[in-house]
């Protein structure tokens, strides 16, 4: 019997999903506790719908995220450290000084467990961080050290 699942399923399949089962597990456990309805016609029209106005979303958030790359990419973010005589800075840059750098410099607010530095900053310069957007949209920003 094929069934559409309502919700994750474990070792069946995700939400929005058509899955084929035995029809006691269907019609004695799935359909009851509301993890499932039938695969009728209207059922799977409906579905239809749903992955369509889901995949309309998908396309408009990634064209957002591809538009807040390029703001990203455009120039690279300077963020201010105090530094000894010699060049190193004191402490090191943390990806919440990266997030207020991109906030107040490019406008847009990313969260500041979402970025990682690719390498550790401990001297003036230029480096590199990425910032995984989610759905395994990731991009690499520069960003540059300076001196307060």
């Amino acid at each position: 019997m094929q069934v559409i699942l309502i919700q994750d399923v474990d070792n069946l399949g995700g939400r929005n999903e058509l899955v084929t089962v035995k029809n006691g597990y269907a019609r004695n456990y799935l359909i009851p506790r509301k993890f499932a309805v039938e695969a009728n016609p209207g059922n799977l029209k409906q579905l239809e719908e749903r992955l369509k106005v889901k995949a309309k979303k998908e396309a408009a958030m990634l064209a957002e995220i591809n538009k807040v790359v390029e703001v990203l990419k455009s120039a690279p973010v300077k963020i201010g450290a105090k530094t000894g005589t010699s060049g190193k800075i004191f402490g090191t840059v943390t990806s919440l000084q990266i997030a207020r750098a991109i906030r107040d410099q490019k406008g847009y607010e990313i969260d500041r467990k979402r970025i990682s530095i690719v390498e550790e900053v401990k001297e003036l310069g230029a480096y590199k961080a990425s910032i995984d957007f989610g759905n395994g949209n990731v991009t690499e920003i520069d960003f540059e050290v300076i001196g307060e």
